[in-house]
């Protein structure tokens, strides 16, 4: 892999995007790389992913203009599918995957951010899609996933103002879940610095879906995201097939016993009201 590292810390898997020098922006190779790496990862073992990008400028500027420059109407169509079809990998990936976003997420960068479950941003962080100002559409989801995520007014006035928006608006319209800050002593020094900030809080959230029962997790993830799709009589039963799947499993019997034996404990150890 040239432009992906991938790293497992535990039952943590963190893909990052490393093309500092192009500000991390999506190339052919960069979505075959990413793609590759999501076929690689050993979900026996791994629970959640945590996808970045490399350095302190740019989670992904974009897709690559110099390469989209020349393309015909066929290869422009071929490579919105490319990307696409990674996006809704990582969108229909079987366990949680969370976008820390540092810097720039324009373009095909706030695109893929949109294809994570969850989006926990620094606070230097800057959002938008505006592929309108060269001459395009968002071509990797932006017009239907950003739609979805704050809802079709204010995505169609970012897509055709091609208007920016920093961390704080962007937590404001419920496109982000949470902003980073960098940690700063009482003179005022940076002690840690708005990535590493974001790299810890994500680090931190993804060991909290880690320790879940993770077949519950998984469930979850296809249940929302297929109920999304369908109405509301056609989502509930989507809902009690993977209910009734956890059942049977080990997670389920475990979890199911352990509560049962604190709540056993729980009440064998009440003082009677009296002797209170």
């Amino acid at each position: 892999m040239e432009y992906i590292l991938y790293e497992v810390n535990g039952a943590v898997g963190t893909i990052t995007i490393n093309r500092e020098k192009a500000l991390n922006a999506l190339n052919s190779q960069v979505l075959d790389e990413l793609n590759a790496t999501l076929d690689s990862v050993d979900l026996d073992t791994v629970r959640c992913l945590i996808l970045t990008g490399a350095g302190e400028k740019s989670f992904v500027a974009g897709a690559d203009i110099g390469e989209m420059s020349t393309l015909t109407k066929a290869e422009g169509e071929a490579f919105g599918k490319k990307g696409n079809d990674v996006f809704r990998k990582l969108e229909t990936f079987p366990i949680p995957v969370i976008a820390a976003v540092n810097g720039f997420a324009l373009g095909g960068g706030c695109e893929i951010s949109m294809s994570c479950d969850i989006r926990i941003c620094s606070d230097n962080a800057v959002f938008g899609q505006p592929e309108v100002g060269l001459g395009i559409t968002p071509g990797f989801g932006g017009t239907q996933r950003l739609a979805r995520l704050v809802g079709a007014g204010m995505a169609k006035q970012m897509i055709y103002t091609a208007r920016n928006i920093k961390a704080a608006e962007a937590y404001r319209i419920g496109l982000v879940n949470q902003v980073v800050s960098a940690e700063v002593n009482e003179a005022g020094e940076t002690v840690v610095s708005a990535k590493d900030a974001l790299m810890a809080a994500a680090n931190k959230m993804a060991a909290g879906i880690a320790a879940q029962a993770p077949i519950a997790v998984r469930n979850c993830k296809k249940a929302i995201n297929e109920g999304l799709q369908v109405d509301m009589d056609q989502a509930i039963v989507i809902e009690e097939k993977l209910f009734g799947d956890c059942f049977e499993t080990e997670d389920q019997r475990a979890g199911m016993g352990n509560f049962l034996e604190k709540d056993k404990e729980k009440k064998l150890k009440v003082v009677p009201f009296k002797n209170r």
